[in-house]
């Protein structure tokens, strides 16, 4: 693994202070599967009646753990559930060697934590190509399950990272008919970031009372708003996987409550947000807003194409505000566009209307929004009614430090 030298400069100040889920206990252990000297294996238990929804790439070459949460993601039991995660090892490519590694620790898990075999969901994120070693997994679950803290969420998100430099977590609250209802999630995520489900490794928590079915539905709606909208390299994960686990303990039910989707979305975004702000490598975080487009889709082509485009990400890098690069990512995105009608801003920087360069445009204006750690730039298609919006980070020369070191 890359040596991380530096908290990223787009990190929070701190992680929050997440709140307890009724329901969901934590802990962490050193297996060693890869690091030395950290933890390593998280485990989080889930009450019976827990409902469980999630996304995961699609990939055609994902995990054997993500094809064993994919098989297992409609199951609805009164029993309770389990999910572990590993960090160091992504158990990916590793042909019957991985269907026999989950196999064994989801048995383990099960065994150990008294629930069904169908109920324990795995998550593994690292090195693809190399066997995973369960066995080292397995020998922590007794401490693991013997220490279950349900205030043990901070320690759990470090046990998942990677090249990640700082743990992320991200909470809501609402009021429902008078009860609260609390949301809590952790993420990590750093490089091979370009999802197409989610992201990374993702668990969020809720005591919400809500079928698996409604709450299949609202994650599916906000992943692709959220963590199918981000991006930091344009390499899909093998591993993406995102698990939402509602415990029901407040005893709230919030199917079709508009104020626990929005809670929810909120969440699901910060958690996106935090993984392209620790982007290997990135100093500027960059939000591309596109309008006017024939629809949301295309719109959503259109700022893909920028934000993987490594022309306009090095620009940024540079702080160069090359806005003929924006141009070509908006030609070659194989959507709809009308160069006489494309309009583009950088900040409130009015750079080019109506397919050509705007007569109040200012080179250093312009730069002087380079400079800055949060960028946005805004597109116009001129075309119709579609909009998105999608995030991402410049590309510097840690990144390349950082992958190229990233098997020694």
């Amino acid at each position: 693994m890359a040596k991380i030298t530096s908290v990223s400069p787009l990190a929070p100040a701190g992680f929050p202070d997440l709140p307890v889920i009724d329901g969901v206990r934590f802990a962490t252990a050193a297996a060693g599967v890869k690091y030395q000297g950290r933890t390593d294996v998280m485990l989080a238990t889930l009450a019976a009646g827990s409902v469980v929804a999630g996304a995961f790439t699609r990939s055609a070459t994902r995990s054997a753990p993500v094809l064993d949460c994919q098989a297992k993601l409609g199951t609805v039991s009164d029993a309770g559930a389990a999910i572990l995660v590993n960090s160091g090892n992504a158990n990916a490519f590793t042909g019957k060697h991985g269907t026999t590694s989950v196999a064994a620790i989801t048995a383990a898990v099960a065994r150990s934590c008294g629930v069904p075999q169908n109920r324990v969901f795995t998550s593994s994120t690292g090195v693809i190509g190399e066997p995973l070693p369960h066995e080292r997994i397995i020998t922590t679950l007794r401490t693991l399950n013997d220490n279950t803290d349900p205030a043990g969420i901070a320690d759990a998100a470090l046990a998942i990272m990677t090249t990640d430099t700082f743990p992320k977590g991200a909470k809501a609250q609402v009021d429902v008919n008078g009860k609260t209802v609390k949301i809590a999630g952790i993420a990590k995520g750093s490089g091979m970031i370009a999802p197409d489900m989610a992201t990374m490794l993702v668990y969020i928590f809720t005591d919400a009372q809500i079928g698996q079915e409604a709450l299949q539905n609202l994650v599916s709606l906000h992943n692709e708003t959220t963590f199918n909208s981000i991006t930091v390299d344009s390499d899909t994960s093998t591993s993406d996987s995102l698990i939402v686990a509602a415990t029901g303990a407040s005893g709230v039910c919030v199917d079709g409550h508009d104020g626990f989707s929005a809670a929810l979305h909120g969440v699901m975004q910060d958690l996106a947000h935090q993984v392209v702000k620790d982007g290997e490598g990135a100093t500027k975080f960059v939000e591309i807003q596109i309008t006017g487009a024939a629809s949301d889709a295309e719109a959503k082509t259109h700022g893909m194409s920028i934000a993987n485009s490594p022309l306009i990400k090095t620009a940024i890098a540079g702080e160069d505000p090359n806005w003929g690069r924006v141009v070509m990512a908006i030609g070659k995105s194989g959507a709809q566009a009308d160069r006489d009608r494309l309009s583009i801003r950088f900040g409130d920087v009015e750079v080019a209307k109506d397919g050509w360069r705007s007569e109040t445009y200012s080179e250093e204006a312009a730069a002087a929004h380079m400079k800055g750690q949060h960028i946005l730039i805004s597109v116009d298609l001129g075309i119709g009614e579609g909009r998105a919006t999608v995030w991402t980070c410049d590309l510097t020369h840690g990144y390349i430090a950082i992958n190229a070191d990233y098997r020694s």
